[in-house]
């Protein structure tokens, strides 16, 4: 099967969903109502991208023959740079949205990015990181908040952990797992060397209370009295969480909030998207061609992405991708790499579906 008969697949499924969202019982399903209108919306932006490109195709072949007629041969050279960059640009939105989209792309996110090797210096990269993902998300109109932070006495982070909410955060941001490392010169070395440090970005699909059943006696929960920024509420109150999963031995903390109640919450919102991904992986770890799938996503503990300050430098190993556009990659403009890494996997799986079928 080739991408233009899968197209035609998608009119009666829209036919479908439509008639589906008139029905009573659908009507009352929130949730229900909710998938079947992003899925609706997906399919149509599909369908108007493919009429699209079937128009640009049109009025390239126009404008190349026109480049042999010597009235409009002056016309045709100045339009049609332009109509072929539209083209490109809508080939790689098709690629995209013909993906097939995992369940928990749609949802919200837990974010945990960790120092790893290169002392202070690695804690000082965490927290650039920590900036350009928070540069990205008000580009985009997510809103995010910090869970638990432990930051070093030099404006470092040991390891910090926020959720973000908006639509599509996981699906977009589960591509920046993995080991992210910088080569720079620190700011705390005096002979001006290059040094090599790293941090870690675990990304982790908000779980719904419905996905994973926890026992309460399956939890041991511990308060403590919170670190860090606070006042004098830091000194009186035993307000922080520490939940400790039994069977499983994960350990969540949370220490953002002043009521003892909400950073319990925050730290089984946690504590659930942990257990969630687990039993992701599990499931997936029997199929290998889910687990290719899922290294392809870029979930995977594996060096993804080196910041290279003295050149200017960001390299994706994963494509590989190499672009000379640090300071706005850091700045936020993430989707400098995340655009040509979407494009590449929703490649990869389009050719799986093709051959499957």
């Amino acid at each position: 099967m080739q991408i233009d008969d899968l197209i035609a697949t998608i009119k009666p499924r829209l036919v479908e969903i439509e008639s589906e969202m008139m029905r009573a019982d659908v009507l009352s399903d929130r949730h229900h109502m909710a998938s079947l209108a992003r899925e609706h919306r997906r399919l149509k932006e599909l369908l108007d991208t493919y009429d699209g490109i079937s128009a640009l195709r049109n009025e390239i072949r126009e404008l190349n023959d026109a480049l042999d007629d010597p009235e409009l041969v002056e016309l045709a050279q100045a339009d049609l740079p332009g109509r072929e960059a539209e083209l490109k640009e809508l080939e790689a939105r098709i690629i995209t949205l013909l993906a097939p989209e995992e369940a928990e792309d749609i949802r919200n996110a837990v974010i945990e990015i960790r120092a790893g090797t290169g002392g202070d210096e690695a804690g000082l990269f965490a927290a650039d990181l920590f900036k350009m993902y928070q540069h990205y998300f008000e580009g985009r109109g997510w809103v995010y908040k910090v869970v638990n932070g432990n930051f070093t006495t030099i404006g470092g982070v040991k390891e910090l952990l926020m959720s973000v909410e908006g639509e599509g955060v996981y699906g977009r941001m589960k591509l920046e797992s993995g080991v992210h490392r910088v080569q720079r010169v620190p700011t705390t070395e005096a002979s001006g060397r290059i040094h090599t440090s790293a941090a870690t970005v675990a990304v982790l699909p908000e779980a719904e209370e419905v996905d994973v059943e926890i026992n309460p006696a399956d939890l041991k929960i511990d308060t403590f009295r919170s670190s860090g920024p606070g006042g004098q509420h830091v000194n009186k109150t035993d307000s922080a969480i520490r939940i400790k999963h039994l069977p499983s031995g994960i350990v969540v903390s949370c220490q953002d909030e002043k009521s003892q109640f909400k950073n319990k919450m925050q730290a089984m919102k946690v504590l659930r998207a942990r257990l969630f991904k687990m039993a992701l992986e599990e499931e997936r770890s029997k199929r290998s061609q889910q687990r290719r799938s899922q290294v392809s996503s870029g979930d995977r503990s594996a060096k993804i992405r080196t910041y290279n300050f003295p050149q200017g430098r960001v390299t994706d190993h994963r494509i590989p991708l190499t672009i000379y556009r640090l300071d706005e990659v850091l700045a936020g403009e993430l989707d400098l790499l995340l655009d040509p890494l979407t494009e590449h996997f929703a490649r990869e799986k389009i050719d799986r579906v093709l051959t499957e079928r």
